[in-house]
């Protein structure tokens, strides 16, 4: 479960769905807020280390920098 405070970066299977390998794919964030729009979808604002991606994320695109050392 992603939280506030979280540091996150694009999950490998959403990168590899968008052919993206790299751009977004090296960019890293902290987790400023979470908003929920229903059951299912919760968007995710991003401050960046890189000013050209996108701000808002579903959730479900991203993990935790402790999910990627982790392995998961």
């Amino acid at each position: 479960m992603i939280k506030v405070g979280d540091t996150v970066r694009y999950s490998r299977q959403f990168l590899q769905s968008i052919c993206e390998y790299t751009g977004i794919a090296n960019a890293k964030g902290v987790v400023t807020e979470i908003k929920s729009f229903g059951k299912d979808m919760k968007i995710a604002k991003i401050a960046w280390n890189d000013d050209e991606v996108p701000i808002n994320v579903h959730v479900a695109n991203l993990v935790t920098m402790k999910q990627v050392q982790m392995g998961e």
